[in-house]
């Protein structure tokens, strides 16, 4: 069974920037395309962005579009999801998954635990 672990959460002041690292284990990066996701008390899942596999090419929601970057390093074995201009509305657990092909900026086959973001002053 494919396994990642999500990390970099935290407490952020609005405004403020996080990085995400998404890890997977028993896989590379370069075998699946990678997504971030976003879950937060009461809402349904959202889609954030992905990532293909050869790393060429990226998408985003509207949402995230312009604030959120996601990127990989094959040598690490990694992907990031670097958040700026977080806003109040940002906070969530954040997850990464792992899937054949991303569907935009949607992927929620394989998931990690999470991560939680919170956006306060």
């Amino acid at each position: 069974q494919l396994q990642l672990v999500e990390s970099g959460g935290g407490l952020v002041q609005p405004g403020g920037s996080l990085r995400l690292s998404c890890v997977p284990s028993g896989f590379t990066v370069d075998y699946y395309d990678i997504g971030w996701f976003r879950q937060a008390p009461g809402k349904e899942r959202e889609g954030l962005s992905c990532i293909s596999k050869s790393g060429g090419a990226t998408n985003y929601a509207d949402s995230v579009k312009g604030r959120f970057t996601i990127s990989k390093d094959s040598r690490q074995n990694t992907v990031y999801l670097q958040m700026n201009s977080l806003k109040s509305e940002d906070t969530a657990v954040y997850y990464c998954a792992a899937c054949p092909v991303c569907s935009g900026y949607m992927c929620y086959d394989y998931r990690g635990q999470g991560t939680q973001v919170t956006v306060s002053s």
